[in-house]
């Protein structure tokens, strides 16, 4: 044993003698034994046992602080299965299935989006024509942009009815607004109207992403409104002298 450790051992173990300690050391028979008291021996001591050599292998904090999380979670485990039916194992049933909730509601719902107070309107300050909204559509669409290509296709089913005087060119408009005056004239297409302002609204303001589908829909609504006539509404009272001319008829 080396004279340091010597030391060492003797040092540590003085604090358990009492009031005084004496340090062990080779002895010739004659020398005297030296009193070092408590205080002196303890800081000794700590000296020592300060210096680096003795903490070479000492963790890191970083691995101190994942033992201790590790030793929380065994705890937290710990606790829980206790009070859970069947122990650990139905207690890691239980957690299982929360997981597989929470993953099923998050694939049905998607991310969670804050929705808009108000939506606001459907075109800008851009007066493009039908015929340019769908050149821009159908370009967005071949690169992928499946957002921009919905909206785009409805602004140009929106803008093909006010060219076709089916509705009133009115800024401000919204998508919703409009599909509903839309399908006062054309209500065989009502829920479908309905359904691209809502694509319309979720795209835009609603933060989801449009999938090729929607985009198909909303250009197969496109087409098929191109091909159908408005139902005109017409006045189920006659005229005084439509009455006058079937009178004189009977």
């Amino acid at each position: 044993m080396s004279l340091a450790g010597g030391v060492l051992t003797a040092v540590l173990a003085l604090p358990r003698i009492g009031a005084t300690a004496v340090l062990a050391r080779p002895l010739t028979g004659d020398e005297p034994p030296v009193a070092i008291p408590r205080d002196s021996a303890r800081e000794a001591a700590e000296r020592e046992l300060s210096k680096p050599m003795y903490h070479e292998n000492d963790p890191s904090l970083a691995q101190r602080a994942l033992d201790a999380f590790w030793d929380w979670v065994d705890k937290l485990f710990g606790a829980a299965s206790t009070v859970a039916p069947g122990g650990m194992i139905g207690l890691v049933v239980i957690v299982l299935a929360v997981l597989a909730v929470l993953a099923a509601l998050w694939w049905r719902l998607g991310t969670p989006h804050r929705a808009p107070t108000s939506a606001p309107a459907l075109f800008d300050d851009d007066p493009r024509s039908s015929a340019e909204h769908r050149a821009s559509a159908e370009a967005h669409a071949a690169q992928g942009h499946w957002n921009q290509a919905v909206q785009e296709r409805m602004r140009a089913m929106v803008r093909s009815l006010e060219e076709r005087a089916l509705l009133d060119p009115r800024p401000g408009r919204t998508a919703d607004e409009a599909a509903a005056e839309a399908a006062r004239t054309l209500p065989s297409h009502a829920d479908r109207l309905r359904d691209a302002a809502r694509d319309f609204d979720d795209v835009t303001y609603g933060g989801r992403t449009a999938e090729p589908h929607t985009y198909h829909r909303l250009t197969e609504l496109d087409r098929d409104l191109e091909r159908t006539k408005p139902v005109l509404a017409s006045s189920s009272a006659q005229s005084p002298a439509d009455n006058a001319r079937q009178g004189a008829a009977q």
